[in-house]
């Protein structure tokens, strides 16, 4: 609970002087939006230090692309960690994992869609060899307007993974949700949440969820900070349920 409350009380002061940021350069002109789609990519990194009575190095990096024309929205993003800590002159690793997503929307009207998505992740800490996710469904935006976009998404899916030496496969269904808000011009909000039981056991699931919020420092460049939240009811052999991390960087938009 206390290391909760801690990552909380980081997001929060983080969130601060991200809008303060965001206040600064608010008085610059915007890039006028062009009419014609075009794909939105960006890439961000971090880095954490620590030295003294332990020494570490944490370093995340993300890239995310999409494109939104009239009757289809697609959208494919990947990001990693790798970090490792020395206490006492006893090294070891503490973060390692690769996780990537693709998906396609097809829009049959303004607000309803059907989706088709594929999620792969590996993790060394988590003792998660693979895991990959397939999922088709429905989707629809309850908000749809040129500053927020909320919608749902539901559908069947199928969970393949290897968590230490065990090999499972299950059928799941997928409820999802996403929120996306522009502050101003210069700086946004983001929230996800998404659910995974397993279709005959439900007291078997995944939970994920993120927030973050990011502000432009120039025409490229931004300040991003999220927070990440993954909870897995059946883990692997020796591993905690709960994993939760917070992510500050510079990203790069192209």
């Amino acid at each position: 609970m206390k290391n909760l409350l801690s990552l909380r009380s980081q997001f929060v002061l983080i969130t601060a002087a991200v809008l303060a940021i965001q206040t600064s350069t608010h008085a610059q002109d915007p890039t006028p939006a062009s009419k014609t789609p075009a794909w939105e990519s960006s890439a961000a990194a971090g880095l954490t230090l620590t030295s003294g009575n332990s020494d570490t190095v944490l370093a995340t990096v993300a890239a995310t692309t999409g494109k939104k024309w009239t009757n289809n929205e697609v959208a494919f993003g990947a990001d990693g960690a790798y970090g490792k800590s020395k206490v006492n002159g006893i090294e070891s690793k503490n973060a390692a994992n690769i996780h990537g997503f693709g998906q396609y929307n097809r829009l049959f009207n303004e607000r309803l869609y059907a989706y088709a998505r594929v999620e792969g992740l590996h993790d060394d800490i988590s003792k998660i060899r693979y895991r990959l996710t397939v999922s088709p469904g429905a989707g629809y935006y309850f908000i749809k307007n040129k500053t927020t976009d909320l919608c749902g998404e539901v559908g069947p899916g199928f969970v393949a993974q290897r968590l230490g030496v065990e090999t499972k496969d299950y059928f799941t269904l997928r409820l999802g949700e996403k929120m996306n808000h522009k502050l101003t011009d210069r700086a946004r909000i983001w929230q996800t949440a998404e659910l995974l039981p397993q279709v005959d056991r439900f007291q078997n699931y995944i939970f994920n969820f993120e927030i973050g919020i990011e502000a432009d420092i120039t025409k490229k460049l931004s300040l991003r900070s999220y927070l990440q939240d993954t909870y897995n009811s059946e883990p692997a052999l020796g591993r905690k349920k709960n994993d939760m991390k917070l992510v500050t960087g510079v990203a790069y938009k192209f």
